[in-house]
């Protein structure tokens, strides 16, 4: 049950990081600056299509390195996996949708990293402090999602005890 619905937020998650990808890699001019000094001028800054480079091979990247293990452990694909992942039982569920969320979350993470340089190289239309409430959200996401993990290991932990 909760694989679905972790499946399904990392599904909705990849669609918002393309969406949104892709709009601002269409509204970034052809230096990006990712660090300006107090006036507002670039210091530093990459052309538009290393941005968007590096961008996708992030996402793919972090998407490859939680999703893969959650599928070896979804198809028990080594005699390990089965004994320490055995189907239909509620940690391996448990397991897979933290997996399959902590995904989602790192999509989003990649979006609003993203939507933040669009900001930085779009100040006249979008002023980066409009999304100061996005910011706060990453470090709380990866707070919640590290302490949901201990949660299930611990429950595992003490019903292996018991």
């Amino acid at each position: 049950m909760y694989r679905r619905f972790a499946k399904a937020f990392h599904l909705l998650s990849v669609l918002l990081f393309v969406f949104l990808f892709m709009y601002i890699y269409a509204a970034l001019p052809e230096n990006v600056a990712y660090q300006i000094d107090e006036r507002g001028f670039p210091l530093i800054s990459i052309s538009r299509d290393s941005f968007f480079y590096i961008g996708i091979t992030v996402f793919l990247f972090l998407n490859f390195l939680l999703i893969i293990p959650a599928k070896l452990i979804d198809k028990q694909a080594t005699l390990n996996l089965k004994k320490l992942f055995p189907k239909f039982e509620p940690f391996t569920d448990h397991m897979l949708g933290w997996f399959y969320s902590f995904a989602g979350v790192l999509n989003i993470t990649v979006a609003i990293v993203a939507l933040h340089i669009h900001g930085i190289n779009n100040q006249n239309e979008i002023n980066s402090s409009d999304f100061s409430l996005f910011y706060y959200m990453v470090p709380l996401f990866f707070i919640v999602w590290i302490i949901m993990l201990f949660v299930i290991l611990g429950k595992k932990l003490k019903q292996v005890r018991s």
